[in-house]
């Protein structure tokens, strides 16, 4: 199996501007990383003063670039309408030519991205959302008329055109036996917080006993001093650069992208 690298960037800060993004992807793409994924968050801590839209940067990478696949890693479903997300979804897999991953997870309140602003605090009710979510999101970017009465989320009758088809990666805490069932049965999984190479024989072993589709991927980030090489061979068939969140130098960050991944792969 051959194992993509990619970046996974906070648009924080010196990076808290689409146009400063898309700079960055074009020269991702010039320097041989596969795919340029970001953060979406509202707020992180009195570290972090500037955030941008991920879906103005993921816009800016889809105009930017020919070849990477780009997307949001990971976006909470459950401040977002799936109906809209849909919609959102679509068109950036329209304007990047089917390059479009979306990354989805439940998100966290530690920092009251949450709780600051009337969304839902409660873990256990955000995954519950996230999953009645999931159904309504997946049935309208494939073009399947919605009926659907949930807790929620209410459709009847609903029906989008079918868009290109989006991958969705969905994101778990290493040890989270509920992520990791949900990831199984659509398109990846972003396994966080894993620390050895050898726990993704682990991750690989419980995704293997869930029987996800040909195809599924399975994800890990590590930081840009960390040395990629003893996870490229333990089953990650992707394994992103971290870039961030905190006192992000423009110059440096630079460097980390011109340099490319067969130079971490080398040092």
């Amino acid at each position: 199996m051959t194992t993509r690298r990619g970046l996974f960037v906070a648009p924080f800060d010196s990076l808290a501007d689409p146009r400063v993004v898309g700079d960055l992807a074009a020269t991702a793409e010039a320097a041989g990383w596969d795919g340029f994924f970001l953060w979406d968050h509202l707020q992180y801590g009195e570290r972090v003063t500037d955030i941008a839209d991920v879906w103005t940067c993921c816009a800016a990478v889809a105009m930017r670039t020919e070849r990477l696949l780009l997307g949001p890693m990971v976006t909470p479903l459950a401040r977002r309408r799936p109906q809209v997300l849909a919609r959102q979804a679509a068109s950036l897999a329209v304007l990047s030519g089917g390059r479009f991953v979306l990354g989805l997870g439940l998100g966290d309140d530690w920092v009251g991205e949450f709780g600051a602003f009337g969304d839902e605090p409660d873990p256990r009710a955000r995954a519950r959302m996230l999953d009645e979510g999931l159904d309504v999101l997946t049935a309208l970017l494939s073009g399947e008329r919605v009926e659907h009465d949930g807790a929620h989320y209410t459709a009847h009758g609903a029906r989008f055109r079918p868009a290109p088809a989006v991958p969705i990666w969905l994101a778990g805490r290493f040890g989270n036996r509920a992520p990791l069932r949900r990831a199984a049965r659509r398109d990846g999984f972003f396994v966080i917080d894993v620390d050895r190479p050898d726990d993704l024989g682990v991750v690989g072993a419980d995704l293997a006993g869930h029987r996800p589709a040909p195809g599924f991927e399975l994800v890990v980030d590590l930081r840009p001093e960390q040395d990629p090489a003893p996870w490229l061979d333990r089953g990650a068939s992707w394994v992103l650069t971290r870039i961030g969140p905190y006192d992000l130098d423009l110059a440096e960050v630079r460097r980390i992208v011109e340099d490319g991944p067969a130079a971490s792969v080398l040092s």
